[in-house]
């Protein structure tokens, strides 16, 4: 290959990382990032976690906009159950809550549900994987 090539497929490949690495933290930025707080009726703690582990598995296989949702209780006060929730963007969240998998969960865990707080938050290391 001669020098003035390589050159140019070199600046053509850094270009087409940068323009790649670009679009991902443009789609970073657009995330939508919130935490959900509950508290369960302890009577019907164990109905709940099994409705919510079935619609966070159903989530993630089949909605490509739904980047993570991972639910937490408190080890003290196992009641308390804090969900971390991030979407692609605001739309793929309005299209979750739309889902049939998602109505179903909402419905069924209605009464299960003392207290929910909704808290928006933004990422302070937006680029981090979750493995």
């Amino acid at each position: 290959m001669n020098k003035r090539f390589l050159n140019s497929l070199i600046i053509t490949i850094t270009l087409l990382i940068f323009t790649i690495c670009s679009s991902a933290v443009a789609q970073e930025k657009n995330q939508m990032v919130r935490l959900a707080k509950l508290v369960i009726d302890s009577a019907q703690l164990d109905s709940y976690k099994s409705a919510l582990k079935e619609e966070i598995e159903t989530s993630l296989h089949l909605e490509p906009g739904v980047i993570t949702l991972y639910a937490i209780s408190e080890k003290h006060n196992p009641t308390h159950i804090t969900i971390i929730e991030i979407y692609a963007d605001e739309n793929a969240y309005k299209s979750h809550i739309q889902t049939p998998h998602f109505i179903k969960y909402k419905t069924g865990t209605k009464k299960m549900v003392v207290a929910l707080e909704l808290i928006e938050a933004t990422p302070i290391v937006p680029g981090i994987k979750i493995k």
